[in-house]
């Protein structure tokens, strides 16, 4: 009996770690094709998959598990927002989480785990060891994370509200970019003429040096031939002390004139490394500031995020995880529901004038309150199997359709560059939008346990008519990273 208890306990552990391991086969990838930059990852709750698309479609996707029943991943829009290779849980039993890409600073994050074929995590999204170790390779932060009900795919959408590149911006930038290229060449120019007048300064003080000690024993010549003088008597003696005084006269002259040219010369290379230095000076002046010029061109054309909340009639704008504006906008029939609708702008269009947008359109999965149940591992088989049902564009577009942007609010939202966004949701924006974030907006028809129980309320709030200056990797909590 009891052998046949332990064989049966092998089985169930073999079971259970093929089970583990099964998410390890099921990865899938698009080898026909170079990949780009990713855009966005799409996880889906019902189908336990994840999908991660470039501009020219989906080029990986492996199956995850996300949180369980009263501890559930919210549905929601998020970015990565840190990247630590080996992370260990300081709230979990110091558990392993290989590869972790942050998205809430409460704790929500992908990274390498265990996956059971059914939601098993306390929040977090589980992927594939291997696939958690490719996804940490090509992303980058800031990489949109969409958590959906259900898998959703993008696609292409043209409106007229889904903004454009500013005329001549590039153009701005490459000019920008030649201007500070070619400060710096001045720059280093004027630093090496510097270096070279201060060298030949130097040399010019041995000839200064040689001639004063020469001068000075000639000095001492003429000086003993003077003292030889007053002591003669004979005429002889007085005429040979004559002309020896007569010659270290002229030896004197002579270096005193050598002194005065090598004196001359150093006096002018010293001018010269005054003038050179100051050349530096304003060359490096004149760097620094087509430098800061390019910099700040190159800011602007980081990707922009904006969100339009229905619920507040408000329209907000972050780039570089701060704030950077906020602006009311006028919803028609506003308290008709339009749904939550991600817009990404995916890469440019024949010229740098013109951008491609994609549309990704969050529908309700399932009623609010219900979830994956953790032993209904055919269902989640099943999902994994199903195809991701494409997003309507005629639903995307009809919410962009009632949206009114002010004039002076689309003059400062800035250039859109490719990975700029535009949320369009009925829900305001979650508490975990906040210092170096990107927007975060969860659903609110879906379970948020996952979240409920690491929520925390950020130290101070954020205003978008001034950007704050935080680094974007560190907690907004106080401490270094929050526990979780």
């Amino acid at each position: 009996m009891c052998l046949a208890v332990a064989s049966l306990a092998m089985l169930i552990a073999a079971g259970n770690d093929a089970d583990a391991r099964s998410g390890e086969r099921l990865i899938e990838s698009i080898e026909t094709r170079s990949a780009g930059e990713p855009l966005m990852a799409i996880v889906s709750l019902r189908d336990q998959r994840i999908t991660v698309y470039d501009a020219k479609g989906w080029m990986l996707r492996a199956p995850v598990s996300s949180g369980s029943k009263g501890r559930e991943t919210p549905a929601g829009i998020f970015s990565v927002i840190q990247k630590v290779e080996e992370h260990y849980s300081n709230l979990y039993d110091d558990a392993f989480m290989p590869h972790m890409q942050r998205i809430t600073w409460s704790g929500i994050a992908l990274h390498g785990g265990v996956l059971p074929g059914r939601p098993a995590s306390h929040g977090c999204i589980r992927l594939p060891f291997d696939f958690a170790e490719r996804l940490f390779d090509v992303t980058k932060m800031g990489m949109r994370v969409i958590v959906a009900p259900s898998d959703v795919t993008p696609v292409e959408l043209v409106h007229p509200l889904l903004l454009q590149p500013k005329p001549g911006a590039g153009a701005m930038a490459a000019a920008r970019t030649a201007e500070a290229q070619e400060a710096a060449r001045k720059a280093a120019q004027a630093r090496l003429a510097a270096e070279t007048a201060f060298r030949e300064a130097s040399r010019a003080r041995e000839p200064v040096r040689a001639a004063e000690n020469l001068k000075r024993r000639a000095g001492a010549q003429l000086a003993a031939a003077e003292t030889k003088l007053g002591a003669l008597v004979s005429a002889e003696a007085k005429e040979q002390a004559e002309d020896d005084k007569a010659k270290a006269a002229v030896k004197v002259a002579e270096l005193q004139l050598q002194s005065n040219a090598a004196n001359a010369d150093l006096q002018l290379r010293l001018d010269a490394v005054t003038a050179a230095r100051e050349a530096a000076a304003a060359a490096e002046t004149a760097r620094a500031a087509a430098a800061e010029a390019a910099r700040q061109v190159e800011r602007e054309m980081q990707p922009v995020s904006v969100v339009i909340s229905r619920k507040t009639q408000r329209l907000y704008v972050r780039q570089a995880f701060k704030p950077i504006l906020e602006s009311p906008v006028t919803i028609a029939d506003p308290d008709r529901p339009f749904g939550t609708h991600v817009f990404t702008a995916v890469e440019h269009s024949g010229d740098d004038t013109k951008l491609r947008w994609s549309a990704v359109s969050m529908g309700g999965g399932r009623p609010p309150g219900a979830t994956l149940e953790p032993d209904d591992r055919a269902r989640a088989k099943r999902g994994r199997d199903a195809e991701p049902v494409p997003t309507d564009p005629g639903t995307a577009k009809a919410a962009l359709d009632r949206i009114s942007i002010p004039q002076d609010a689309l003059d400062r939202i800035g250039n859109i560059a490719p990975r700029s966004s535009l949320i369009v949701t009925d829900e305001p924006l979650s508490t975990e939008t906040g210092k170096g974030t990107d927007f975060v907006v969860l659903l609110s028809g879906e379970p948020q346990g996952g979240i409920d129980k690491r929520r925390r309320s950020p130290g101070t709030g954020f205003r978008y008519a001034r950007p704050r200056s935080s680094p974007f990797w560190r907690s907004p909590f106080g401490n270094s990273f929050s526990a979780w």
